[in-house]
């Protein structure tokens, strides 16, 4: 079967295996920095992968790991693809609070830039984690000068999800050329199902990923969004014993199959950066607006 001519957004959520939020209970970040570091590696593989299929893609990075590995941030950028920001940390959004989300916006996206010498235009919230909780963040996406987010899962799950969120691009602001575009999901039977890589791409078979992402191009005639981790190709990463039997089960599921099925997926579609796509859609983002966004906005003016 053919490629469709629709262009997909190829996203990389460059955190290391120890940063995830199901190791947060356990994985204490004052010890970050003394656990092995291997997101540098893993990402590099990712960058080879990508060159072998010639795609381009974005990296929303971690300030933590630009500070540490600015070697890396440059091969990213040298290369052609995009980086952007996944916040300082890897602290989800709706435990920050406005000011200290600003914050975290603030320092990650100088230490990007000053790491890759690029401007920084594109933020994905740590796990999604932009949300019916957090009508501030739209605004303050906004007030600091990002031209897009891709930070919502228009989905219920029990880590994050926004379910009444658009499935495709929206604008959350009225009075701003923000665009968010959130990771994809497809209907089945009526309901919302995720399709756009991490954990469900390793746990679904290669074929559901294949005709989701096809159903969203011919059937709905948009683009699709995908993402995955670094983590994800390296199955010889550390345990967390301590993890629950659940966390355990999502993270390391499937790890020795990703790369082979990333190969594939990068060579069956049409695959391009998020900045990109974010232009090309803007054009049709539906406003979808939260009363509460403009009352968070005229907040933070004031």
């Amino acid at each position: 079967m053919s490629k469709s001519s629709i262009v997909n957004g190829l996203s990389v959520d460059v955190e290391d295996w120890f940063q995830v939020g199901a190791f947060e209970k356990v994985i204490d970040r004052a010890d970050w920095d003394s656990l092995e570091h291997r997101v540098a590696n893993n990402t590099s593989a990712v960058l080879d992968l990508f060159a072998a299929a010639d795609v381009k893609a974005t990296f929303f990075t971690l300030g933590w790991v630009a500070r540490r590995h600015p070697a890396l941030m440059q091969r990213i950028v040298a290369e052609g693809h995009e980086l952007a920001s996944h916040g300082l940390d890897h602290a989800r959004v709706f435990t920050l609070g406005a000011e200290r989300f600003a914050a975290d916006l603030s320092e990650s996206r100088k230490i990007l830039e000053d790491a890759g010498g690029v401007a920084i235009k594109g933020y994905r919230a740590p796990s999604f984690s932009i949300d019916t909780r957090t009508p501030w963040a739209h605004p303050i996406l906004a007030e600091q000068g990002y031209d897009y987010s891709s930070s919502v899962a228009p989905i219920a799950h029990d880590h994050y999800g926004w379910r009444d969120a658009p499935r495709f691009a929206f604008r959350p602001l009225k009075d701003s050329d923000l665009v968010e575009i959130p990771v994809t999901t497809v209907e089945v039977v009526g309901r919302r199902q995720a399709a756009g890589g991490g954990g469900f791409f390793r746990l679904f078979p290669y074929w559901f990923s294949q005709w989701a992402l096809r159903r969203v191009n011919k059937v709905d005639g948009r683009p699709g969004v995908t993402y995955f981790h670094p983590w994800e190709i390296d199955p010889g990463q550390p345990r967390v014993a301590q993890a629950s039997a659940r966390s355990r089960l999502r993270h390391y599921t499937n790890l020795d199959v990703m790369a082979p099925k990333l190969e594939r997926l990068v060579r069956d579609f049409q695959w391009g950066r998020m900045d990109m796509l974010a232009k090309a859609e803007a054009a049709r983002a539906v406003p979808f607006i939260m009363p509460e966004a403009t009352e968070a906005r005229q907040a933070q003016v004031a």
